[in-house]
Formats: C-alpha cells, structure tokens, sequence
C-alpha cells in the first residue's frame, strides 16, 4: 500500500515507522508549507490541526485520494453534505462517495486500548442509570502541544455518559462537581464537566470519575506512546484500501 502522510511531526513520524514496519511504502510526507501533491498515494494519513483539517482532506479528495484522519477539535460535520453517504458513530466517522467509496475515515482516538475504553464506559454509564446519586466527570491529560480542548477522546467519553445516565442534564445545567477547572463546551456530553490538562510530553491520560457520598469508582486508560494511536490509524489504512 502507498501511504502519503499529512502532518510530518512526532505522530507522522510514528506512523511513517509503523506503517515500514508492516511493509508499506511511504510515498509523501506533507508538512506546514509543502507542496502538497500526494504522489499517487492509495490513501492519506492526516493527522494535523483543527484548523487545518478540513482543507487538508478537501486536498486529498481533489486529488482522488482517501483519508484516514485523526485530528480532532473541529467540525467534522461541515464534511458531511459533501459525500452522500455517512456511516458511524460518536467516535467513528465514515463518509461515502455516490458510488460507495470509502473516502473518509474519521475517528477520536485510533488507540484499540481506547476503543476498548470506550465499550467500557459505556457499559459502567448503563449501570449507573439506576443510580442517579453518582455523579460523573472526566479528566484528560496531554502534551503541551495538544491544540484542542477538550480531546476528541473526552468528548466521545462524554457523548456516551449523556446518553446513558438521564440524570446529569437538567435545565438548570450540568451538576456541581468538585474540579476547580472545567471547560465548558457546546453540542453533545456538554453535560458532563471535563478537566482538560495540558503539561509535559503525556501521550494521552482519560479518567472517568463516578462520585456519591458513599464512594467512588474512577476508570482511568493511560497512553504510554504514540505507538498505539499510529498502529490503528495505519489498519484503519489497511482495511480502507
């Protein structure tokens, strides 16, 4: 397969290793301020900004090629009425050509620990339905560099919490929580209070918090890498082509 990279820094680098490893040919690496010709690529790998993924994957239709991105913190919506056809879910987008080519395959984390993190919460967030005195909350910690808050990570946690556990919404807002920092966001989970955390080089740390006056239960996915996230982008890749 002959893979062209979009966004060249620690996490292209990562996915340029990966995809060598499993015999891949990197055919383009595309960087801020490159030419951005992807060089008869079978599909894209982007992984950029939120403000430039959406003109990043435009590029790479216009040039007839597929993408599998993993930016987060912009609207992936705004794509959507261009291809007729959508598939997925909170974490998982795919969008359709009129005759049923992948040509997008979007998700918040590529991570399979995370995606495994997610069936988790929700299956915890289901039980909790019955048992309206806990209330949730999530911390995400990364790197510095991270541009978007929260993760696309802690908004999926949270899209899924708000679907399964009716008592954190009211008209009055989301409940009181005991984090001396929230970040307040719009659209779905904006009901689940999220602590966005940006210090050193962590890859990526999610912990869901369940709190009542008896106790606690806390569920925690902790990234040692960048590995996990590059090595399901490139399958995602692989099962795309």
């Amino acid at each position: 397969m002959k893979i062209a990279i979009i966004g060249y820094g620690k996490m292209g680098h990562m996915i340029e290793e990966v995809a060598l490893s499993r015999g891949h040919e990197i055919v383009a690496t595309i960087d801020a301020g490159d030419a951005f010709d992807l060089k008869g690529a079978d599909v894209a790998i982007e992984f950029t900004t939120p403000a430039t993924a959406e003109e990043n994957i435009r590029k790479a239709w216009a040039q007839g090629v597929p993408v599998v991105s993993g930016s987060t913190g912009w609207d992936i919506e705004s794509l959507s009425p261009t291809l007729p056809r959508r598939e997925g879910d909170k974490n998982r987008v795919v969008l359709k050509n009129e005759k049923g080519k992948v040509m997008l395959v979007w998700s918040s984390n590529y991570s399979v620990g995370v995606n495994i993190f997610f069936e988790v919460n929700k299956l915890l967030a289901a039980k909790m339905a019955s048992q309206p005195q806990y209330t949730p909350s999530i911390t995400e910690t990364h790197h510095i560099h991270k541009l978007d808050k929260p993760s696309g990570t802690a908004k999926t946690l949270a899209e899924q919490i708000e679907e399964a556990y009716p008592h954190q919404c009211s008209t009055d807002g989301p409940r009181q929580s005991d984090r001396a920092e929230l970040f307040t966001h719009e659209g779905k989970g904006a009901c689940i209070p999220i602590e966005s955390i940006r210090e050193g080089e962590v890859p990526g740390t999610h912990e869901v918090k369940w709190d009542s006056e008896e106790d606690t239960i806390i569920i925690t996915h902790i990234a040692k890498g960048r590995r996990g996230f590059a090595l399901g982008a490139v399958l995602a890749a692989e099962k795309l082509v």
